[in-house]
C-alpha cells in the first residue's frame, strides 16, 4: 500500500502494521472457504491482504476515496464500498442463510455507534472480531459491580458472548495511539434466552444507566419510564431499585425490563 497516503484524523484511522500482530489477528479470526466476510475500514490493506482469495466472499468498506483507488489498484478482485459503515445495511451482503462475519481495526470515535449497529442488525451477523480501545474493552467484558460495567457490558452480553483475546501495543500502529488498543471477539447469538422487545429493553437499560451514581429509582425518575417508577415503591421491584445500575446481574435487568413492560 502506498506509504503517501497519510492517516486522517477525522476518520480516526491508525493503521496497523506489526506483522507479528497482524497474524495473531487472522489466527484468531480463523477465516473459513465458505466464509462471507466483511471488513470495516481496511486502510492501507493489512489485514485485507491476509483473507483476500480465502474465503467465499471477501466485501471491504472503506469511506475514504484516497484508499479506496489504492485498494483497487492493489487487490483488483477486491470488492469495495465506498461508504460510512454506519449507513450501509448489512442485509444487502448476506447469501441466503450465509451471515457475515466481520473484522476490523474500528475507529475509536465510533466505536460505540459500530457496536449498536452490529446488535440492531445482528440477524445478519455471525460474529465480530474487532479492535477497539483497551478501556472499551474491559467494559465490554466487565461483570456487575465492577467500576468498569456499563450499558455495553449488558447490552453485548446479552445478545452475544463475548471473549477479550489480548491487548495491543500502541508501537504496532502509525500513526501510534495514545492508550493500548485490544481485540475482542463478539458471538451473537441465535436466539435468546429471554423474549424481550429488544427496543424497549434497550431503553430500559440505557435509562438505567443514565444516572450510574445515582440508585435505579432515582435514575429512572429522570427518564420516559418515571410514571411507572414512581408507583413502585411497594412493588415487587422495589429491591431492585434500592440499587445502582452497576450492581445489577443481566437477570437483574431483565425482570426490571418484564416489570415496566408489564406495566406501560
Amino acid at each position: 500500500m502506498d506509504e503517501k497516503i497519510q492517516p486522517l484524523k477525522r476518520f480516526g484511522q491508525n493503521y496497523i502494521f506489526d506483522k507479528n500482530i497482524i497474524q495473531k489477528i487472522i489466527d484468531e479470526f480463523n477465516p473459513q472457504s465458505e466464509d462471507l466476510v466483511l471488513e470495516i475500514g481496511p486502510g492501507r490493506g493489512a489485514l485485507t491482504s491476509e483473507l483476500i482469495g480465502k474465503t467465499k466472499k471477501f466485501i471491504a468498506v472503506e469511506i475514504d476515496k484516497r484508499i479506496v483507488k489504492k485498494l483497487a489498484e492493489k487487490f483488483p478482485e477486491l470488492e469495495i464500498i465506498n461508504e460510512d459503515f454506519l449507513k450501509i445495511k448489512l442485509e444487502s451482503f448476506v447469501e441466503s442463510n450465509n451471515k457475515l462475519r466481520i473484522i476490523g481495526n474500528i475507529p475509536y470515535n465510533i466505536t460505540s455507534p459500530i457496536l449498536f449497529k452490529l446488535i440492531d442488525e445482528r440477524k445478519f451477523v455471525s460474529d465480530a472480531l474487532l479492535m477497539v480501545q483497551y478501556e472499551v474493552a474491559k467494559r465490554i467484558i466487565a461483570k456487575e459491580g465492577t467500576k468498569d460495567y456499563s450499558l455495553l457490558s449488558v447490552l453485548l452480553n446479552f445478545f452475544a458472548q463475548t471473549e477479550f483475546c489480548f491487548k495491543i501495543s500502541p508501537n504496532v500502529f502509525y500513526p501510534k495511539p495514545k492508550v493500548y488498543s485490544a481485540l475482542i471477539k463478539i458471538r451473537f447469538y441465535d436466539s435468546l434466552q429471554e423474549d424481550v422487545d429488544e427496543k424497549l429493553f434497550i431503553s430500559v437499560v440505557k435509562a438505567a444507566f443514565g444516572n450510574r451514581r445515582k440508585t435505579l429509582k432515582n435514575s429512572l425518575s429522570n427518564s420516559i419510564f418515571r410514571t411507572i417508577i414512581s408507583r413502585s415503591s411497594s412493588d415487587s421491584i422495589s429491591h431492585l431499585l434500592s440499587k445502582r445500575a452497576e450492581d445489577l446481574s443481566i437477570k437483574d435487568f431483565v425482570e426490571l425490563y418484564k416489570y415496566i413492560e408489564k406495566n406501560l
